[in-house]
C-alpha cells in the first residue's frame, strides 16, 4: 500500500482538506498534543473509518475538536466546572467529558453508545484553521495504529497508517508531544481520567480537588484508558538501573547515570520534563528496532508531565 500524500498546509490545502472531511474521507492533521486522525465526528460511516484505519476497539471512546466554545454550545451540557477550565485552559491539550445534549448531532459511535462526550479545542494554527473551515466538530483520535506509539510527525502518521488517509496535512513537529489531558466532568468529583500536557496541579488550582480514576479496560469512559496502550514491538523494561549490552537504553538526565546498551537516546539531558514529553513517542520509535532484545528505560520522575509520561510508559509495557 502506497504511503499516503504529506502536504504542507496552507490556505490551499487546508481548504482541500476541509472539503475532504465534509465528504467523509479521512484526514491526518498536526495539534499542539500529537497528530490526529480527523473524520466528520456527525457522520456515523467517517467515524467508523477512522476505527477501521487505527484498528480501533469500538468501546473505546473519540475525542470531538471544534474551533471554538460557541461551537460546543449544540454538543454538550456545560456546568460551572467545565466552564472554569474551558476559560483558563482552551484553545490547549485538556479534554472535558461532559454529557451529551439530547440532540447532539455527533455520532453516538465516537461517544461509544454512552451518553457523555469527550471535547475539546486545540491550539495549534493549523488545526484551528481547519476546523473553522471544516464548520462541524471532527473526531480525531492519534493518528496510528491502534495501541501503537503516538505519531509526533506527519512521517509518523505515514509509517503508521500508510495509505488508510486521504491527506496528511503537514505542519511540523508537535509541541507538547503527548495527548491532552482528559478529565471527567459528570461524576460527582471531577477524576483526570487520562494524565496528559495539562497537570493535576494546574487542575486543582482551577476548580479545586480532583481524583485520577482507576484504568477500567472493560468500558472505558475516555480514550487512552486501555491498560495496553501506546506499545512498541519490543518489551519494555521500566526504572532500569543498568542495561544490557543487547537492550536499547531509554535515558533521562544526566547520560553518564547508566552505562552500555546498543543504542541510546536521551529524552532530556538536563532533566526537562516538557522537553522529555515532546521527545517521548518519536525515541520509543527510533529504538524500537528487531535487533534488540528490549528497551530499558531510565526512571522518569513522577511530578508534572512526568506523571503522564510514566502514564504511557507503564501502558507500553503492558504485554
Amino acid at each position: 500500500m502506497l504511503s499516503s500524500p504529506i502536504v504542507p498546509a496552507d490556505k490551499e490545502s487546508i481548504a482541500r482538506a476541509a472539503a475532504l472531511l465534509r465528504e467523509g474521507k479521512l484526514v491526518a492533521f498536526p495539534t499542539e498534543t500529537v497528530y490526529g486522525l480527523g473524520g466528520d465526528a456527525t457522520s456515523d460511516k467517517a467515524v467508523a473509518a477512522i476505527y477501521a484505519a487505527k484498528d480501533r476497539p469500538q468501546f473505546n471512546p473519540l475525542i470531538a475538536h471544534v474551533a471554538d466554545v460557541r461551537a460546543l454550545d449544540a454538543l454538550i451540557e456545560w456546568n460551572e466546572n467545565a466552564r472554569m477550565l474551558a476559560m483558563q485552559f482552551w484553545p490547549g491539550p485538556l479534554t472535558l467529558v461532559l454529557l451529551r445534549k439530547k440532540d447532539c448531532p455527533v455520532s453516538l459511535l465516537a461517544s461509544a453508545g454512552m451518553d457523555t462526550l469527550a471535547v475539546r479545542i486545540p491550539s495549534h494554527p493549523i488545526a484551528r484553521q481547519l476546523l473553522a473551515e471544516v464548520g462541524r466538530p471532527i473526531a480525531a483520535p492519534s493518528a496510528n495504529q491502534s495501541g501503537k506509539l503516538s505519531p509526533t510527525t506527519p512521517l509518523h502518521v505515514a509509517e503508521s497508517l500508510g495509505g488508510k488517509v486521504d491527506m496528511i496535512l503537514a505542519g511540523g513537529k508537535s509541541a507538547v508531544g503527548l495527548e491532552s489531558t482528559v478529565i471527567d466532568l459528570v461524576s460527582k468529583q471531577p477524576r483526570i481520567l487520562r494524565p496528559g500536557g495539562i497537570t493535576k496541579e494546574q487542575l486543582e488550582k482551577a476548580i479545586g480537588p480532583v481524583e485520577a480514576a482507576m484504568t477500567d479496560s472493560s468500558a472505558p469512559l475516555s480514550p487512552g484508558m486501555l491498560p495496553s496502550h501506546y506499545a512498541p514491538n519490543l518489551p519494555l523494561r521500566l526504572n532500569a538501573e543498568n542495561v544490557a549490552a543487547n537492550e536499547a537504553l531509554l535515558a533521562f538526565g544526566p547520560d553518564t547515570l547508566i552505562k552500555g546498551g546498543a543504542m541510546r537516546l536521551n529524552l532530556s539531558e538536563k532533566g526537562d520534563l516538557d522537553e522529555a514529553a515532546a521527545n517521548l513517542f518519536a525515541m520509543l520509535r527510533q529504538l524500537d528496532q528487531p535487533r534488540f532484545s528490549g528497551i530499558a528505560v531510565m526512571p522518569v520522575p513522577n511530578t508534572g508531565l512526568g506523571v503522564a509520561i510514566i502514564d504511557r510508559l507503564k501502558r507500553a509495557s503492558v504485554r
